[in-house]
């Protein structure tokens, strides 16, 4: 994809320079918003460690090459905006794309996270147009993250309680974000994205195991629990404690409730996380050598 930067989709060189970044370009969000936007024939640069020029949210001094001829830039922080210095790296971060010649900023942000909103606001302030994308959990951590392991093993057990959550579908995400980088009327917009219906944990194994064919339950844990099963699975320890505490301060129950987000922003509705687990299941990723439902 970083080859694609400066390219149309014949190959030649695209005249306008004045391309989108897009960080965390190779991440469930940012893969899918650079490829639309290629597909719609826009510079693309992936803001990442491993492109050229690079993009490392851990060392300000390669931000400034990423941002040569940007016009626009699709903010994502790794690993989440929970995490401590997210929002002075965000502030730094806005104040050199702007000093670099960026006209529009989007951002990623999640629900009622308290950093997340601190960083919404170092976005509004900025002095460029803005618009902010924030998202409730991604459908996608279930095939493409953490979540994978757990519904290939048949037991998701997390920390969660009874509490229903409205997951949202990244291609939703990209499809809004994608919106505001590159259409008129969504400058200075907050769009708070969800899917169509709450769901409980054990809602999101039932809708698993009849789109995979094979049992799926859920398992509520404590979050000490949930912190040691992590670590058997080989996840780092910064990793845990954020997981953990995010366990614990969002899926309380305040984020229970769904939005239009998604209808605002693209004149449709959300995609339903039946669909999700359809066309998922219908990709292998979750194929595995376990019995299917009946068979045990």
């Amino acid at each position: 994809m970083d080859r694609l930067a400066g390219f149309r989709l014949d190959g030649r060189m695209n005249d306008n320079t004045n391309m989108t970044l897009v960080i965390g370009g190779t991440g469930k969000t940012g893969r899918r918003v650079a490829e639309r936007l290629v597909a719609l024939g826009r510079p693309v640069r992936i803001g990442s460690r491993r492109a050229q020029p690079r993009f490392d949210w851990n060392d300000p001094s390669s931000w400034r090459h990423a941002l040569r001829d940007v016009g626009s830039a699709y903010v994502t922080y790794y690993p989440d905006l929970a995490y401590p210095g997210a929002v002075d790296a965000v502030r730094q971060f806005a104040g050199i794309a702007v000093a670099s010649g960026v006209q529009r900023l989007v951002l990623l942000s999640g629900r009622g996270e308290e950093e997340a909103q601190q960083a919404e606001d170092v976005v509004r302030s900025a002095g460029v147009e803005w618009t902010i994308v924030r998202a409730s959990w991604f459908a996608q951590n279930f095939s493409e993250h953490f979540l994978l392991q757990p519904v290939l093993d048949g037991e998701i057990a997390l920390p969660a309680a009874d509490v229903a959550e409205p997951f949202v579908d990244v291609d939703d995400i990209a499809d809004v974000a994608v919106a505001a980088l590159t259409q008129d009327g969504h400058s200075g917009q907050l769009y708070e994205v969800t899917g169509p219906r709450l769901l409980t944990f054990a809602d999101v194994a039932a809708e698993l195991t009849r789109a995979i064919g094979r049992q799926v339950r859920y398992v509520p844990v404590t979050a000490e629990e949930y912190a040691a099963a992590a670590e058997s699975y080989g996840v780092p320890a910064e990793e845990i404690v954020a997981l953990t505490e995010l366990f614990i301060t969002v899926l309380d129950g305040h984020n229970s409730y769904v939005t239009d987000g998604v209808q605002q922003a693209l004149g449709r509705p959300p995609r339903d996380f039946a669909d999700y687990a359809r066309d998922t299941a219908s990709t292998g990723v979750w194929k595995t050598l376990a019995p299917a439902v009946g068979d045990r």
